[in-house]
C-alpha cells in the first residue's frame, strides 16, 4: 500500500497494531452473549456478523453488531487519521478489517467484515463509502441476498476510489479488503452459482449446519 513516506516506523507500527487490535474486537459475539442467544458461533451459520444475528431474530442484537463492527473500522481509521495523516488512517482501516476477519481473541476464526469494510470506507473516503452502502441496499432490495450485494459492494468499491480520485492508499486499502471479501465468501459464491443462498428474511436459523 503506498505510504506517506513521512510516516515513521513507530506511527506504521503502531497504526497496524492498534488498527488490528481495533478490528478484532467481536461485537457480534458480545452482543449475542449479552443478549442471551449464547455462542454466536454456535449459531445459525456461525459468522460472528450482523448478518448471523439477524437470522436469529433479534433485530435489535444484529443492528449492536453491523453499528458496532462498522464503527470499530470507522474508529480505527480516525484514529490513526487524526495521530499520523490519511496514509496511516487507510491503514489502520486495512488493519482492524484484517483484525474482525482474524482476531486475536477468537484464535483467528473471525467474520466476513462486510460491516467493517463499509465503515472504514465511510471513515477513510466517504463518498467512496456512500457508493459502496449504495450499492449494497440496491442489490439487497433487487436480489435479497445479503452475500451477493456484499460480493457487488466490494467489487465495484476500488472503482468507485479511482473515478472519485482518492488517494492511493485508500484505493489501494479498498482493492486489499475487497480481495479478502472475496476469498471469507468463497462458500456464499458456490452457494450462489448452485442457487442455494439464503436470502434476507429467511427465518430463523438456530442451528449449525455450515462450517
Amino acid at each position: 500500500m503506498p505510504l506517506d513516506m513521512a510516516l515513521s516506523l513507530p506511527a506504521l507500527i503502531a497504526a497496524i497494531v492498534g488498527g488490528y487490535l481495533l478490528g478484532s474486537i467481536p461485537f457480534g459475539v458480545l452482543a449475542a452473549r449479552i443478549g442471551g442467544l449464547g455462542d454466536l458461533r454456535k449459531v445459525g451459520s456461525g459468522n460472528i456478523g450482523a448478518t448471523n444475528v439477524l437470522r436469529t431474530g433479534r433485530k435489535d442484537l444484529a443492528l449492536i453488531t453491523l453499528v458496532g463492527d462498522g464503527g470499530k473500522g470507522a474508529a480505527a481509521v480516525l484514529i490513526a487519521h487524526a495521530l499520523w495523516g490519511p496514509d496511516a488512517g487507510a491503514l489502520a482501516g486495512a488493519a482492524a478489517f484484517l483484525g474482525h476477519l482474524f482476531p486475536v481473541w477468537l484464535k483467528f476464526k473471525g467474520g466476513k467484515g462486510v460491516a467493517t469494510f463499509l465503515g472504514v470506507l465511510l471513515a477513510a473516503a466517504w463518498p467512496v463509502g456512500l457508493a459502496a452502502c449504495a450499492t449494497w441496499l440496491v442489490m439487497a432490495f433487487l436480489g435479497r441476498i445479503s452475500s451477493l450485494s456484499a460480493l457487488t459492494a466490494a467489487a465495484l468499491a476500488p472503482l468507485y476510489a479511482f473515478l472519485l480520485h482518492q488517494p492511493r492508499a485508500v484505493i489501494a486499502a479498498s482493492l486489499f479488503m475487497a480481495v479478502l471479501v472475496f476469498i471469507r465468501h468463497h462458500a456464499n459464491i458456490a452457494r450462489l452459482l448452485k442457487g442455494e443462498e439464503p436470502r434476507i428474511g429467511g427465518g430463523k436459523s438456530k442451528s449449525a449446519p455450515a462450517p
